[in-house]
């Protein structure tokens, strides 16, 4: 296909003046080939593509990582040793940057404190709003504050008197608003010791369970040194003190084999190492033995507010701030406009702003004690951009990875009009997105491809949205793609009870789930889809949850470790050349001994950003020079893992290199979308959608059972779509019940059953308000969800 003509925006075309455009020219950054492209300023501009097509590439390991990396240096050296390392990327030039703000879809911190008050500055203000106005009247704002803590420490003054001068011994107090009892975390733990050790046997028979504690290494030495407790006695036959100092002994400094350490007690280690993060970011070996191992209540002092008495009592009118606090937003910004005190009214116009951001950005049903954590990607996304709408600041480069994700169709406008906003201030936006509905309102296009991969890295189009159409591209001629109606659907063969489900917005729903088929629930943003399903179908014997959460693992993680793969390839391997199957793992006795396997080098420069290299003694394969000349297929190993999947299913299904189990796994990664990934790329570089899509990989053997699914179109392109849609027949075909939480509308109308939440969000949503197929409720408009599915499926009523 030859490569249409370039295009622009229309002002942009008659830009002479090249600092009307950020320029890039010969960007090589992962599958970027050597791509140039000149992208108009002060317009809003859409990157498309197929996944792994190198839209994120450009766009942010490219323009918005330069921009950064700029920034960072105009501090002085002292100060960026306390930044992040960026490396410059690949790029021949790259010019007409502004200071870059990038608004991306990572979850939003793992400490349990953090919430989406005190991720906004809605908290802050609510702060000062109670310091000035609460009664009784408590003091700073710091006393309500659940992250700062009372502190009450004996000092001495001096004090003039005239001439003279007098010390005088006082009691100094800093007034927090941490509850003494959870320290700010809502809820206390409780540790069952029986999965903490086996007491029947010693330290050194390996008594201890916990994740990580091993005898082999530091820790086998400090028990064996310390000297608090017999390291060869059963625990079972421990003192009352030598059971103490195992478990509870504040940290103490000791001294093991001429080394200094810090011993500390197991149950205050864990507090620190293991329950002071959130559960969710741990990884999954971590989190199953926590979830084994401690139980969590609400503190029985604070009730769950956090807060330290003085603080939860003190009230403006009938409410205090943990009140406030727990108010859904758009019923929090009707009270702050209700209140009428002058003196403060300059807080109160800018905490009635933020909080109508919050409306304005389809998030009035969050409150603002929510964790932070618990947030969804889209979620956590639309909450970053919440700072900068009402900024002042112009002539800005915003970047947005799919900000439409779980958006309902309904809320997808709300979304556009907020992107043109920022655009419409002077600002330059930069969108990675799939969404048809966000392509049309673009300014400019440019859409890489034409595959994915090795495949992908060129720019094959550039211009305006009609232009687009007309390309002939693969977004080209998807982009006004509509799903059909079936005309038969599937009947259940069984069915899934849920009775009176109250989790967070639900009201004591009642729905029977079918089971044997293709269910889709939906609803708008905040009206309960999440809470119905996490909180009632997950965790159920039988049920399998596949979600977009981060995969545990260092960056040595990779698809071939994380599915198994990588064993029957190294066995293959070792058979092959008679060795053992560890001298084909990076991580073990193959790895090259310079970069210890990593395939780079990093070398810290003090105060300067450290660099990463790659390594010259392996050039960045990773394994010893001994191993790279043994060959299974004609191939070493490094060359294995530098392959897509598509390639490596070709390699493995064919000749002398078959491998039966390879090849089975293989098969299931394409079928999830996943054939452009390399089988040696870091687990650490896969976006939402792609983690979700390898999880679900993992899952497509088993026989049976019920698999939840949500949101698995995030990060799909519109030609993927299909793909999805015919992987979930055959998961339904093969005897699985899939339950897909989704808001596109090509899924909905592919559903054999639709429960439909709502009516709204928030308090005004968690209630079924439709249950049937898609056809019903096409033909019955009674909801929301059921306007836009009429609408997207058009005249189309079957196929």
């Amino acid at each position: 296909m030859s490569k249409p003509a370039r295009k622009s925006a229309p002002d942009a075309a008659t830009a002479a003046d090249r600092h009307d455009l950020i320029r890039v020219h010969g960007a090589r950054v992962n599958n970027l080939k050597d791509v140039s492209v000149e992208i108009p300023k002060r317009r809003l501009t859409v990157f498309t593509g197929v996944s792994g097509s190198g839209k994120s590439s450009l766009v942010f390991g490219t323009i918005a990582a330069e921009s950064q990396r700029l920034i960072n240096e105009t501090y002085s050296a002292f100060v960026q040793g306390f930044m992040p390392t960026l490396a410059r990327p690949d790029v021949d030039v790259l010019d007409g940057l502004t200071t870059a703000i990038v608004v991306d879809q990572e979850r939003m911190g793992g400490d349990p404190r953090s919430t989406v008050g005190t991720a906004t500055d809605a908290n802050a203000m609510l702060r000062i709003l109670f310091s000035r106005l609460a009664k009784p009247h408590v003091g700073p704002p710091g006393a309500f504050a659940f992250n700062v803590p009372s502190v009450r420490a004996a000092g001495a003054i001096t004090v003039e008197r005239g001439s003279r001068t007098k010390t005088v011994k006082e009691t100094f107090n800093r007034l927090g608003g941490m509850c003494p009892r959870c320290e700010g975390r809502g809820a206390v733990s409780d540790i069952d010791l029986t999965q903490l050790y086996d007491a029947s046997k010693s330290l050194a028979e390996g008594a201890l369970t916990i994740p990580g504690y091993s005898m082999d290494g530091w820790f086998g030495r400090i028990f064996s040194g310390c000297g608090f407790f017999d390291f060869r006695k059963p625990i079972n036959k421990y003192s009352k003190k030598e059971l103490h100092d195992l478990l509870y002994r504040e940290p103490t400094r000791i001294k093991v084999d001429g080394v200094n350490l810090t011993y500390e007690g197991l149950i205050p280690k864990l507090q620190k190492s293991m329950l002071s993060k959130d559960i969710d970011s741990l990884q999954p070996h971590v989190r199953a033995f926590v979830e084994r191992a401690v139980t969590f209540q609400t503190c029985p002092e604070c009730g769950g507010t956090r807060l330290a008495e003085h603080a939860r009592t003190a009230k403006i009118g009938k409410l205090t701030i943990a009140d406030a606090c727990a108010m859904q937003v758009s019923d929090l910004a009707a009270w702050v406009r209700g209140l009428k005190e002058k003196s403060v009214a300059p807080l109160l116009d800018a905490l009635a702003r933020t909080l109508d951001s919050f409306v304005d950005i389809g998030l009035g049903y969050l409150s603002l004690d929510r964790p932070s954590g618990t947030l969804s990607g889209g979620e956590a996304q639309r909450v970053k951009m919440i700072r900068h709408l009402g900024s002042s600041l112009t002539d800005v480069t915003y970047v947005f990875d799919e900000p439409t994700i779980g958006l309902h169709p309904h809320d997808i406008a709300r979304m556009n009009a907020l992107l043109l906003q920022l655009r419409d201030k002077g600002n330059t936006v930069l969108v990675v997105e799939h969404k048809p509905e966000v392509i049309a309102i673009a300014d400019h296009v440019v859409d890489l491809g034409p595959g994915a991969g090795s495949h992908g890295g060129t720019v094959c189009f550039e211009g305006r949205v009609e232009g687009l159409r007309a390309s002939g591209t693969v977004t080209g001629r998807h982009l006004d793609d509509r799903a059909a109606l079936k005309a038969n659907v599937r009947k259940p063969n069984g069915q899934l009870a849920v009775r009176g489900a109250s989790t967070h917005n639900l009201k004591k729903v009642n729905v029977d789930i079918p089971l044997g088929v293709l269910v889709v629930v939906t609803g708008v943003a905040g009206s309960g889809k999440s809470s119905l399903i996490h909180g009632s179908v997950s965790g159920r014997d039988g049920v399998v949850t596949i979600d977009q959460g981060s995969i545990g693992g260092s960056r040595r993680s990779n698809p071939a470790t994380y599915t198994g793969l990588l064993d029957p390839i190294r066995a293959a391997f070792a058979k092959a050349n008679e060795v053992k199957p560890a001298l084909f793992s990076a991580n073990s006795e193959g790895a090259c001994p310079t970069c210890n396997g990593a395939g780079v080098v990093y070398t810290d420069l003090a105060m300067m950003a450290g660099v990463a290299s790659v390594c010259e003694e392996c050039n960045g394969k990773r394994f010893q020079a001994e191993v790279l000349k043994l060959k299974f297929g004609g191939k070493d190993i490094s060359e294995v893992l530098a392959m897509p999947v598509s390639e490596a299913l070709a390699f493995f299904g064919a000749g002398k290199a078959h491998i039966a189990a390879a090849h089975a796994i293989l098969e299931r990664l394409a079928d999830v979308g996943l054939g452009y990934l390399s089988l040696g790329q870091p687990l650490t570089t896969l976006s939402g959608g792609e983690r979700q899509r390898l999880k679900l990989a993992t899952h497509l053997g088993g026989k049976g059972g019920t698999i939840v699914l949500d949101e698995p179109t995030s990060g799909l392109h519109l030609a993927d779509i299909t793909h999805l849609l015919a992987l979930l027949d055959r998961l339904v075909d093969a005897g699985k019940s899939v339950i897909v939480i989704e808001h596109h509308q090509a899924v909905m109308a592919h559903a054999d059953w639709i429960i439909d939440l709502g009516p709204g969000a928030g308090h005004d949503g968690g209630r079924i308000v439709f249950e049937g197929t898609p056809a019903e409720l096409v033909a019955k408009r009674s909801t929301v969800t059921g306007e836009h599915l009429a609408r997207y499926v058009g005249p189309r009523k079957s196929r």
